[in-house]
Parts: C-alpha cells; sequence; structure tokens
C-alpha cells in the first residue's frame, strides 16, 4: 500500500509512506508531489511508521491520495516506482542526493512512450 498525507501543521507539507517490509518508509514532501513530467521536489527522509498509520487522519492532516504502489527499478541511489491511487497511476523516482532525496516525475508514465529519464 502507499498514502500520501497532507500536512497543514507546523506547515503545509506532504508525506509520502510506501509500505515495505511491514512498515511504512516515509519521505517529507515540502511542495507537495511533482505535477510535471520531469519535475523535481525535495523529499526529506522521515521515521518509518506503523503500518496502521496509513489511514490516520485528524484535524490537521487528510489523506489526499491512496492506494497500491510497484517497484520498477532499484539499485543505491535511486528506485523507480509506480503509485496506483484513487487519483490515477504515476510513476516516479526516488533519487538519493546525499542526505536528502529528490522525488522525480518520470518522463515516462504507464501508457506512454517517451524516452526514460
Amino acid at each position: 500500500m502507499f498514502v500520501l498525507h497532507e500536512h497543514q501543521k507546523p506547515r503545509h507539507h506532504f508525506d509520502l509512506r510506501l509500505e515495505q517490509d511491514g512498515v511504512l518508509k516515509s519521505w517529507a514532501v515540502p511542495k507537495g508531489m511533482p505535477t510535471s513530467t520531469g519535475e523535481s521536489r525535495l523529499a526529506v527522509a522521515v521515521a518509518d511508521h506503523d503500518l496502521e498509520h496509513a489511514g490516520y487522519t485528524d484535524a490537521d492532516k487528510s489523506i489526499a491520495d491512496d492506494g497500491w504502489w510497484e517497484l520498477d527499478d532499484a539499485d543505491d541511489r535511486r528506485f523507480v516506482f509506480t503509485l496506483h491511487g484513487r487519483h490515477g497511476v504515476r510513476r516516479y523516482a526516488l533519487i538519493r542526493t546525499g542526505k536528502d532525496w529528490l522525488v522525480h516525475l518520470t518522463r515516462q508514465q504507464p501508457g506512454s512512450t517517451a524516452a526514460r529519464p
């Protein structure tokens, strides 16, 4: 499963959470997920969360999207994955930049014939 939480506090941001090895691997994405192919946004790795956290909401946190995800490709520095959510299917790459990450909306999207990034 995956979930994209939208937080209103302490300042507006999103958390991308991917289920892996019995936990939710999590990244804070201050400006939200990229919306244009080829676009990248900062993603800061945060502590893993329990699976029960996937459905958690409160007055300041809502679920922007959820569904399932599949791993398309991976190496030591990046992994490419497809999110199958309520709002559509999108392919992303998480790229390690050292301490932080970039989340990148790939040029090749499901159903497209564009070249890979």
